[in-house]
């Protein structure tokens, strides 16, 4: 395996418009630099493989991938079958050696953290043998790219060929005897292309099976679209050309919510909005709106020392966060942890919340776009309303809101209402699930502070 402190570039996909938040979390907990690309929703940032294990870490990042090669202005060709030679040449050019080390080191890794997790260590675990086997350095010879099958993890819905069922297909027991007596499988693996631009002569699909294919004949590698040991993304924008391999199968943002709701937000863009708002030591962060709770989960997970109150009117959903609470609880246990989370949930009425008045220093909740909950038409009546009661129960002068919603009209409109008790600072533009949504991040002013009571206005 190549040394410890190897350079390498890392990218990742981060929710659209939080680019520069998430470089601010690199920055601040890897003390490394982001460069944010030009292709909205990514990031690269350059770490020695050491740290790899801490950018698994990370709040702010969805999925992960080693950077084979990137090119910021690739000369595309103006036919099919030239672009199609290029993609072949291309192959056999790139620098595999690095990113392949770097995607054997993440597979222990993973491997490692799939262990913490079990409490009753299998045979396999106990053996010890792993930990040499992904030390192994990737030949120079493509054709010599072999990998026992235990060096790689065992992704879900794969099947381990030490653990067949026996009903399996005499086919594939035959295939399995003849992979077992060699000692060795070819990997398996696919191509994923994202493309954007408009000046380009070929699809997604046919860069994806070009590319594939040239991929394939110089590895000799195995394509499988949905059993993969190796994802290779292929990332076009314009004229910039990304080659890398996946780090992650799942996106890291499912990684506290455990009981969904019909909106449950990505735990990553609830990790931007609430940084967004700075929390403080001893901070009263309140979600008015918390469905399944993603938002308070996210903050009590990184923000120990705030205390959060979260409710809802919809009783389903505050089940759906106290079990999510529990499972949190649960799993924090089980890594040794007897502590409690600052965490509160109640079921209110969001337009007559159960709070004195100038008590909340952050109010941060996603606010119903009208689309699957509620209708356009209530938010007219809504929004007014659930503003009022946020500027009531904040400290005037000093308080902070970070709203999410995609009924931008509405939301205008009912803060220009306000009489003064909000100022918009600014807004992130953001997609939520191919909707074009914003966070707007108000400051609560100082109005209705008057003769000593300063929750009267």
């Amino acid at each position: 395996m190549q040394e410890l402190d190897e350079a390498v570039t890392i990218g990742a996909t981060v929710p659209t418009g939080f680019e520069h938040t998430a470089a601010e979390e690199v920055q601040e907990k890897l003390e490394a630099t982001a460069r944010v690309s030009k292709n909205r929703g990514r990031i690269y940032l350059d770490i020695t493989t050491d740290k790899l294990f801490k950018v698994h870490q990370l709040k702010s990042l969805d999925n992960l991938f080693v950077v084979v090669k990137d090119y910021d202005d690739y000369q595309f060709k103006t036919t099919k079958e030239e672009v199609q030679l290029d993609w072949q040449e291309l192959a056999t050019k790139l620098p595999w050696t690095n990113a392949l080390e770097v995607w054997k080191l993440n597979n222990s890794i993973k491997k490692r953290k799939g262990r913490q997790k079990r409490t009753n260590p299998t045979k396999s675990d106990q053996c010890g043998n792993f930990s040499t086997k992904s030390t192994d350095t990737v030949p120079s010879d493509p054709e010599e790219l072999w990998v026992d099958l235990e060096s790689l993890e065992v992704k879900e819905n794969q099947r381990d060929v030490s653990s067949q069922p026996e009903d399996d297909s005499e086919e594939e027991k035959h295939s399995e005897i003849q992979d077992q007596e060699s000692g060795v499988t070819p990997l398996k693996f696919r191509v994923t292309c994202n493309r954007a631009g408009d000046k380009h002569c070929f699809t997604s699909n046919d860069a994806a099976r070009d590319f594939g294919g040239a991929v394939q004949e110089f590895f000799q590698w195995k394509a499988d679209m949905t059993k993969f040991d190796v994802e290779v993304l292929l990332n076009i924008h314009n004229n910039e050309v990304v080659v890398g391999l996946a780090l992650t199968v799942e996106s890291l943002h499912r990684r506290n919510i455990s009981h969904f709701g019909p909106t449950t937000l990505r735990s990553t863009l609830a990790y931007g909005m609430l940084r967004l708002c700075k929390p403080q030591v001893s901070d009263v962060i309140v979600d008015p709106m918390c469905g399944t709770g993603a938002i308070p989960l996210e903050g009590v997970m990184e923000w120990q020392n705030s205390f959060f109150l979260a409710g809802d009117n919809n009783g389903t959903a505050v089940s759906r966060s106290v079990n999510n609470i529990k499972h949190i609880l649960k799993r924090t246990h089980d890594r040794g942890s007897s502590s409690g989370l600052p965490l509160d949930v109640v079921q209110w009425d969001l337009c007559n919340l159960p709070m004195r008045s100038s008590s909340v220093d952050i109010i941060i909740t996603d606010m119903p776009f009208g689309k699957r909950m509620g209708s356009k038409k209530k938010n007219w009546e809504l929004y007014p309303l659930c503003l009022r009661e946020m500027a009531r129960v904040c400290k005037p002068g000093t308080a902070k809101a970070v709203l999410l919603t995609q009924d931008k009209k509405c939301f205008l409109k009912a803060l220009s209402q306000m009489e003064g008790l909000w100022r918009k600072s600014h807004t992130v533009w953001v997609n939520v699930g191919g909707l074009h949504a914003g966070v707007f991040v108000l400051k609560r002013t100082a109005v209705g502070h008057q003769d000593g009571n300063p929750g009267a206005y």
